[in-house]
Order: structure tokens, then sequence, then C-alpha cells
């Protein structure tokens, strides 16, 4: 019985996706849900899978093409054995794969060691994965790792690489993934479309630290997740847009849109670029829910497992600046979004309380915010707001 494996449906914003690399050719048994082909849109990377059990008799399209939703992809025999897949393999007059001309196949037993990403640069450039030293997660290679193995080759006489005739100065041309290319539309369209202001205040982070320091080992314990730090900022940001529901809202038109719940956009960096996947109804989570919500959204990221629902929609956004190291940054909006909280590095400063300088813990908060809804008024209350929940964290939980 012949199976035709087709691309996933995609939603109707995606248009059109790109092919990464076949893990199967012509001829090769596999395994029902055995992992095919990863199909890369603006958003995710979407996984193509085995209906069945049997043998790939034909490739429709090459890695790297670009298809659309439904489009034909590959022929599965599900009645094959292995004695079929060499038949196959050796029969005359089969059209042999379809395969991009730098391509090279991984290792054996190397393909599920790096990111999607890494192994459609590592094709173009002719890196065998294998070879390389992942600095992802589990040691998984990701693009960094091929690009950083690039540059330290010697430069190869191809239009990828040019060098100048008096010395070495290599200049390599990657094309941008999707992901990357709507990544940078859509803080264009930010900074076209919107007012974008910014505000800043401090937090003494020393009264949640405090906190955290009495009752991790027995959160941990009870929940089976660490207490971090972002439990509290989603808390004190759901009680803040509570108090000043305008920030919570987004234009559509001539129209505001109040929206009576709190989905939380929180950015998260992956190997393909900053994703802001959604924590949806965070206003009846409890501070174990976000942090295990996080702490998953951190881990499939990292795999490129987040699916479209979960980076699609979103009231109010959090980035956390500090975890790389930034003192302070003016965070873009994510449209239709009209503010978003930038969270930053702690340092201790010192600081003047009841006449006496004393050292504290000091994070800088900068709250950007669309000025055609939001005037300065309310932004700097929001962000008072959230200052004072974070300095009294027992306000979380009488609702003050």
């Amino acid at each position: 019985m012949q199976l035709e494996i087709k691309v996933p449906v995609l939603p109707e914003s995606v248009a059109e996706a790109t092919l990464l690399q076949w893990r199967k050719q012509p001829g090769d048994a596999v395994r029902r849900d055995e992992s095919l082909i990863d199909v890369e849109t603006d958003k995710v990377v979407l996984e193509v899978v085995a209906p069945a059990d049997g043998v790939l008799t034909a490739v429709h399209q090459p890695g790297g093409a670009t298809v659309h939703s439904g489009e034909l992809l590959a022929t599965l025999d599900t009645s094959a054995t292995a004695a079929i897949a060499g038949a196959v393999a050796a029969a005359p007059g089969m059209a042999p794969p379809l395969q991009p001309v730098a391509e090279i196949r991984p290792a054996a037993g190397s393909d599920t060691a790096a990111s999607p990403a890494a192994r459609k640069l590592a094709v173009e450039q002719g890196v065998e994965t294998a070879t390389l030293s992942g600095s992802g997660r589990d040691g998984r290679v990701i693009k960094e790792d091929v690009v950083a193995a690039v540059a330290q080759r010697a430069p190869k006489p191809v239009a990828a690489v040019v060098a100048e005739p008096a010395g070495e100065r290599p200049q390599q041309r990657v094309p941008m993934t999707r992901i990357r290319q709507r990544i940078a539309q859509r803080l264009v369209e930010a900074q076209r479309t919107a007012a974008i202001l910014t505000t800043f205040n401090e937090v003494d982070m020393k009264p949640v630290m405090d906190l955290r320091a009495r009752h991790r080992e027995a959160f941990e314990k009870v929940h089976g997740v660490k207490l971090g730090f972002m439990s509290f900022f989603v808390r004190s940001a759901v009680e803040a847009l509570r108090k000043f529901p305008l920030v919570n809202a987004s234009i559509d038109g001539s129209d505001v849109i109040y929206h009576g719940y709190f989905d939380i956009g929180i950015a998260v960096s992956s190997p393909r670029g900053l994703v802001v996947p959604t924590l949806r109804d965070a206003g009846e989570l409890s501070f174990a829910d976000i942090e295990k919500a996080i702490a998953d959204f951190g881990r499939r990221a990292a795999d490129n497992k987040l699916t479209l629902e979960e980076l699609s929609g979103g009231t109010f956004s959090i980035t956390n600046g500090g975890i790389f190291g930034s003192m302070l940054s003016t965070p873009i909006l994510n449209p239709p979004q009209s503010a978003i909280l930038g969270m930053h590095n702690i340092v201790e400063r010192a600081v003047v309380e009841h006449g006496q300088v004393v050292v504290r813990p000091i994070m800088y908060l900068a709250l950007s915010y669309d000025h055609r809804l939001i005037d300065g008024r309310e932004a700097v209350q929001f962000l008072v707001a959230i200052k004072q929940s974070l300095e009294d964290p027992a306000r979380l939980l009488l609702g003050l």
C-alpha cells in the first residue's frame, strides 16, 4: 500500500515553509513515528514523521525547497520489507534521490545531536556535525557551533566565502532562517507603527531573594521545580495589569480591545532566535505552575519543539536580559501588544535607606509601551506597582 506523506497543515498566518535535511532517502526502511524531515516556518520547526512502518519509495521535494500546506513530500510503501528496500535502491531506471548539490549526510547516530538549524547550515557549508562539540543543552550542536567551525577553517574558493587579496579577510554569506526573517519583520513593524516610549525604575530584590532562600528547598521538594525569579515577576505583572487594564489592552484600527484575561508572553532564547511562548491565563496559575511552564518552554525551545499555538497571542510580554548580563535596555513591543516589561541584571549597589547608605541587590526595570494608547502616568504607576509587589512579596498573597 502506498501512503502519501504531505506537508503538515499550516496556520492561515503561515503561507509557506522551508524543508530542512531529509533523514531518509528512497530505498530506506522506516519505522512508524520515525522522524523523516523538519519543516521550518517563520515561527516554529515542524517535524514530519512516518505514518507507518515501510520503505520510502520516493522523495518529491528536495531539502531546502519552499513548500506549502498539504503539498506532497514523499511516498511510503507500507507493504515493503527489508528485501524490497534493497530492491528499490538497486532498481534500474529509479530516479536518484533529490538532494541539494552540497548535501552531506551526517554520520550515523549524529543526526539527533544537532538542531534543525545547525543541520541545515552544516549541509550548506559542508560541515560534519558529528565532528563538532555541541555547546547547546545536553551537548547538542547548535547553529553557532557550525558558524564557529566554518570561521576556523581555511577559506575555500567558493562564492559563499570571499577573501581580500592582501591577507585573510573572510566573509560568509548565510541565508537568514525563516524565524529570523520573521523576527526582523516584526521588530521593524513595531518601530514603524507604534509610538514606543520607555520608562524606568529600580527595585530592591533583597525581599524576594530572602524569601527564595528560606523556602527554596521545601518548594522544590513539594513541587519538583526550582523557585526562580520569573514567577514573582509574572505574578507581579498580573496584579499590576488588574489595576491598569489599559496596559493589557491593544489597538485594532480605531478601536481599543480590552482583554479580560492575562496571557503573558515569556521571551525565550532558542538556537533559531528569540521566541515568545505564551503563558495562558497566568492570573489563574500558582507560583509552581508558572515555574513549571517556563522551565518547559525553555527545554522545548532549545529542541525547537514549541507549537504554533504556544507562540501565538499574548496580551503582555516579559523579557529577561539579565541572564545575559544586561544592565539596562529598552525592549521593543511584541505587536499587537501595547507594553513589554524588561528585567535586567541584579547588581549590589549603594542606596540610601532611612538616612543611611546601605548595599542592596538592585535590578533596573524597563517598561516600553505604546504611547498612542498608554499615557506616561499609567506607565509609571504600573511600573511602581510591580516595584511595590517585589519589594514586599506578601502583597502578592494578599492581593494588595
